[in-house]
């Protein structure tokens, strides 16, 4: 979960929201520089990061008995295996994008090193079965890992003030693109790699007054019982 310190408390948002938006970018790129594959690709970003049941087992940090956040989870086998099982449970394509995203962020792991190295072995076989080459591949998982990056800097509050531009990413096509808020409040991309001149997405968050819990019972008590907020945005030219 991507846990964030507000005035109101914590705002906690659940992995697959942030999943499902990274998906709603996703679906806007525009149409003549969209990977093959279309939808598996649209389907992968939308679950790159579906670890597990947030909701069912949520999990305290022990020095501060505050909400884990995303950030601070280290590699686990389990997790890994279980993310990939249900990602290949849907399609070789689907599964391959999952490897390669749990590559991009554990290959600099000492601890993922050897698990690393045996998906990057397992590749070619995969791909072969899922008939696509490895730049079809690259293309499509270059523009999930952009959608990711778009994603976190929203569901972050990560956005600089003052029309301030921040890179989001590169894209599949190897440009770097930018983003910032108009005085409007609208996300402004450059350069524009969207169909659409705007759209809006969405995501939803879980507000927590209160600060710290006794135990992960108690915290998953005051989650499922949690205000939901909708966020609502408009990305725009």
């Amino acid at each position: 979960m991507i846990v964030n310190y507000t005035q109101q408390g914590w705002s906690i948002i659940l992995q697959r929201s942030h999943g499902l938006l990274a998906a709603q970018i996703c679906a806007h790129w525009r149409k003549t520089e969209r990977p093959p594959r279309w939808i598996e690709t649209v389907i992968a970003t939308a679950e790159h990061d579906d670890w597990g049941d947030e909701l069912a087992t949520p999990e305290l940090n022990d020095a501060t008995s505050g909400p884990v956040n995303f950030k601070m989870k280290k590699f686990e086998i389990t997790r890994c295996d279980r993310l990939l099982e249900l990602a290949f449970a849907k399609g070789r394509f689907v599964g391959l994008l999952t490897a390669r995203h749990i590559r991009f962020l554990y290959s600099g792991d000492a601890a993922a090193k050897a698990y690393c190295s045996k998906l990057k072995a397992k590749e070619s076989k995969w791909r072969k079965e899922a008939q696509v080459t490895d730049q079809h591949i690259s293309a499509s998982y270059e523009l999930l890992e952009f959608c990711d990056a778009f994603s976190l800097l929203i569901c972050q509050g990560l956005m600089q003030p003052q029309g301030r531009k921040m890179e989001i990413s590169s894209g599949p096509d190897g440009k770097k693109y930018q983003v910032s808020v108009s005085e409007t409040g609208n996300l402004q991309v450059s350069p524009w790699p969207f169909e659409e001149k705007s759209f809006q997405v969405s995501y939803e968050s879980r507000q927590l007054r209160q600060l710290t819990f006794s135990n992960a019972d108690e915290f998953k008590e005051k989650l499922l019982d949690a205000k939901v907020i909708l966020h609502q945005l408009t990305i725009a030219d």
